[in-house]
């Protein structure tokens, strides 16, 4: 193959017993229930810091999955860990950064549930206490049990979550970008001025969903504006991340199906006055790797025995809407009367390898989901998985991978000694970091780039040189 475009690798995890592979805490060889423990996670990140691992990206949902069984019940959740009980992942962050070197910590929040002027504070926050090391994967979130928990009855209507977000994103930048000059912080022993009187000023924004005087109430962090994730996959979502997301996370079973998404990203952030290259998308996956392909599946028969079928039915429920205790054990859901779960199942017989022509039932979607969920998979040794990963790469457009664990330790073990002196020796991994310390952004757009682009929509509400009010602080305190 041609293509010789090195890799971006993230390890993708949760703060939970159970992410993607429910009833795998009970496995000899993991040690998730060791979640609650800070030596777990500063471990792990010195294992991908010294692996060479871009970022640790670590999901989150800010209420449970109460689906399957009928509406409000966790309990399929509890016995699994599926994804209940989870912590939040912010706190994480400073541990893991003061013990490693290079590592990324890309860490969700939602834009829903919490006040701009707040997250700004954490984020940037985090972002001093890493030296920059820090992304923010933005969510709108979409669970019904997350808006009850709340506050709300039911969740904001989906479009209207991401216009709000959009204004969101707006507020965050004025903040951020706007709120300091360069040199405001100017920590003068001599005078006994730390910030400069009229190196700060108020953002005055008054919208439609918001209303900030400000100023940020943060001097300003490394990137000030942390690098921004973005997992929407909705046609609103894509558009978000286009104008926004500097990495977008993609999901999908083949690359074929998956470079539609990557060229609509492509094309929304041309549209938006961006340089698509500027962009990196990342794609979802899950790989089980060994000295041998014969060994790969036998560890994946091995998983299947640890498996708990109500949790991973608990997750599907959470993810699709869709109760399937409502159905027969031997249903075949191609043929489901329910559009949607049709749609799905029909969706990955087509494209999950030897199951176009078997019947999709209860049973064949909880092996499926059991051992990565809903990402696509591949299995194999070093040498197969990698030579999947360059077709996925060179077919799709993708820039790398999130690599979801079955066990951990394990999954991230075993891609670190099967499948990354393969990648090396192909040119697809790098050896080494170009440069030690750089910030998140400069992990994924280059040495130099620490600020926003020029060419992103935040950068137009930066406070430049020789500017005094700008514009949109006229057009904001006459709103």
């Amino acid at each position: 193959m041609a293509v010789k475009k090195q890799i971006i690798l993230n390890a993708f995890v949760m703060n939970t017993p159970a992410h993607m592979a429910p009833g795998q805490w009970r496995h000899p060889r993991n040690k998730t229930a060791n979640y609650t423990k800070l030596s777990f996670w500063t471990d792990l990140a010195r294992l991908l810091d010294t692996a060479g691992f871009h970022a640790m990206f670590i999901a989150d949902t800010l209420g449970p999955y109460d689906v399957y069984k009928g509406p409000g019940n966790v309990v399929p959740s509890l016995s699994s860990g599926a994804q209940y009980p989870v912590n939040d992942p912010l706190y994480l962050v400073p541990s893991m950064a003061s013990a490693t070197k290079n590592l990324i910590f890309g860490v969700t929040a939602s834009l829903t549930y919490e006040a701009p002027y707040s997250l700004a504070r954490r984020l940037s926050t985090l972002d001093h206490l890493s030296n920059g090391r820090v992304a923010w994967n933005i969510v709108t979130s979409y669970l019904d049990s997350a808006a009850r928990n709340h506050g709300l009855t039911e969740q904001i209507p989906h479009d209207e979550r991401y216009a709000r977000a959009h204004e969101y994103m707006e507020v965050l930048y004025k903040l951020w970008e706007g709120s300091f000059r360069d040199d405001a912080v100017v920590q003068d022993v001599e005078s006994g001025v730390y910030i400069s009187p009229d190196g700060v000023r108020a953002i005055q924004h008054a919208g439609r969903y918001f209303r900030v005087p400000g100023p940020h109430f943060c001097e300003p962090s490394p990137q000030r504006t942390p690098f921004l994730f973005q997992a929407g996959v909705s046609e609103a979502g894509n558009g978000f991340g286009g104008k926004h997301g500097e990495a977008i996370f993609v999901a999908g079973q083949t690359p074929e199906g998956v470079r539609g998404t990557v060229e609509n990203i492509r094309r929304v952030a041309a549209a938006e006055g961006r340089d698509p290259a500027h962009i990196k998308v990342i794609v979802g996956i899950t790989l089980i790797v060994a000295a041998t392909d014969e060994e790969a599946y036998a560890k994946r028969e091995e998983y299947l025995r640890y498996a708990d079928a109500e949790g991973v039915l608990a997750l599907f429920g959470g993810w699709t809407g869709i109760d399937l205790s409502k159905y027969d054990d031997d249903a075949d859901f191609r043929f489901a009367d329910e559009t949607k779960v049709a749609s799905i199942v029909k969706r990955w017989a087509s494209s999950v390898p030897g199951t176009a022509n078997l019947p999709w039932t209860k049973r064949r979607i909880v092996e499926f989901l059991s051992v990565g969920g809903i990402q696509t998979k591949i299995i194999g040794s070093g040498k197969t998985v990698a030579d999947e990963l360059q077709r996925w790469v060179e077919v799709s457009g993708v820039d790398g991978f999130n690599i979801a664990h079955i066990t951990n330790p394990g999954s991230f073990e075993d891609v670190i000694e099967f499948l990354l002196p393969e990648l090396r020796a192909r040119g697809l991994f790098r050896d080494k970091v170009e440069k030690e310390g750089v910030t998140a952004r400069e992990a994924y757009l280059g040495v130099g780039q620490v600020r926003l682009p020029e060419d992103h929509p935040g950068s137009y509400y930066k406070w430049r040189a020789g500017e005094a009010v700008p514009k949109y602080q006229e057009e904001a305190g006459s709103a």
